[in-house]
């Protein structure tokens, strides 16, 4: 007796209907990147151990390759699975600097994998579309409102519940705490990142013990995180607090530009606003730093996020800045799927059943998928020739909305939902577009979503 196969934490498997969602999302985000000139890349699964391993907390996380027996000099010993795409596209653009045209614009939409524990939204292996810029030595600031306004507008094309793009300027965190008199940025700005774990007293206590700041700079650098808007009032707000840098200024400026720029980029389903308590704490940020968050499912925390890299890839002699989006394609869809939220409207590809009167007439019914599939129409032939109540049955559970019935007298083509059946020429006919691929259904609108 065949042992119960048990599922695999953390490796989701898609039945068909739902993958027809996850595809469509997907192509939906390619079609949006390639208009705005982006190239798709694809990088490989491993890297070396000591590119993905920099001391940060992802490091145990790691999924480490190696064969079974291999031998202890084997040269893929070393090898590590990415975690994400940013650092694989960091070596590729490296390694191929010479064949790139600057500024290169790429986008990349692959799995990765993290030995992380299984939850909503964080998975082993997940889907992750990723947007980006790089340039060669410099990369002008425009490109910063470029980037981020092609991720509203693509996030915005897809039928999710809506979406908030909260922006930041790490220059702007950066001179406010330096204006502020506090030494140690860094470690403030990653103090400041938990204040979307831990209440407001404990993040003071921890600028206060950690960071050196005194009891009136923490405060200072709180109310600075409280400042949240839809528009560029915040920058008032911010000088109000009475605190004068350069590097603030810049800040304010570049932040000013982002909000307008994708707010007028922004349709129904998107929000933008500028949260100054966004922090993002990897280092590598310089400027600009956004995260996504997803109405009703606040839950998942950010279901994107980025920012403006201004040395994430270097060979010593040239340095190449960048700035990018990602965006979580299984964190975000999953649960939507699994709360039936979206769903496909049918598992298989196929608009038309072609019925199949007696298996000598098999050839006949071949020749009509064949005059279909040579318009591109999608469509099968029935496996086997049953009764024809049989046959529209099975066309039923499988989602298919169209029946083919072949005669030497003429054709006709049935629309199973409705009943409505008529004449029709192999040749010509097309089902309506709604019909000819499969859809994504949603239970509500993107406005009645909570």
């Amino acid at each position: 007796m065949a042992a119960k196969i048990s599922p695999l934490s953390g490796f989701p498997e898609l039945l068909p209907a739902a993958r027809a969602v996850e595809r469509q999302v997907v192509d939906s985000l390619a079609h949006s990147f390639e208009l705005h000139g982006f190239a798709n890349i694809e990088t490989r699964v491993v890297e070396p151990l000591d590119r993905l391993a920099k001391g940060g907390e992802i490091d145990k996380e790691i999924y480490v390759l190696r064969r079974l027996q291999a031998d202890a000099d084997a040269d893929d010993t070393g090898l590590g699975m990415h975690f994400d795409l940013t650092v694989p596209f960091a070596r590729y653009v490296l390694e191929n600097a010479g064949h790139l045209e600057f500024p290169f614009r790429r986008f990349q939409i692959q799995p990765a994998w993290r030995g992380e524990r299984p939850q909503e939204g964080r998975y082993r292996q997940f889907t992750q579309a990723d947007v980006d810029i790089v340039g060669r030595d410099e990369l002008p600031f425009h490109h910063d409102v470029e980037v981020m306004r092609v991720m509203v507008q693509a996030l915005d094309a897809l039928p999710l519940p809506p979406l908030s793009f909260q922006f930041n300027n790490r220059k702007l965190i950066q001179g406010f705490y330096r204006g502020l008199g506090i030494e140690d940025v860094p470690e403030a700005i990653r103090v400041i990142d938990k204040l979307d774990k831990q209440p407001a007293e404990e993040v003071a206590r921890l600028l206060v013990d950690r960071v050196g700041a005194t009891p009136e700079q923490a405060e200072r650098c709180l109310e600075l995180a409280t400042i949240r808007v839809p528009d560029t009032s915040f920058v008032d707000r911010v000088r109000a607090l009475g605190v004068s840098d350069e590097l603030l200024e810049t800040g304010l400026t570049e932040l000013a530009a982002v909000v307008e720029g994708c707010a007028a980029g922004a349709g129904a389903g998107v929000t933008v606003e500028a949260n100054l308590r966004i922090a993002r704490g990897l280092d590598y940020y310089t400027g600009t730093v956004v995260e996504i968050f997803m109405s009703g499912y606040e839950r998942l925390k950010s279901v994107g996020g980025g920012g403006r890299y201004d040395a994430l890839a270097s060979d010593g002699r040239t340095t190449y800045p960048g700035v990018g989006v990602s965006f979580g394609v299984s964190r975000t869809l999953l649960p939507l799927i699994a709360d039936g939220v979206l769903a496909g409207s049918r598992p298989v590809p196929s608009a038309v059943l072609v019925a199949l009167a007696d298996e000598e007439s098999r050839a006949a019914s071949e020749a009509v998928a064949t005059a279909l599939r040579s318009r591109d129409i999608p469509c099968e032939v029935a496996p086997s020739p049953q009764r024809f109540g049989k046959q529209i049955r099975f066309a039923e559970r499988r989602g298919i909305p169209y029946v083919w019935f072949p005669g030497p007298d003429g054709h006709e083509v049935k629309d199973i939902r409705s009943g409505d059946q008529a004449a029709a020429d192999p040749d010509t006919w097309v089902p309506p577009a709604e019909d000819l691929h499969p859809q994504i259904l949603q239970t509500t609108s993107k406005e009645q979503h909570p």
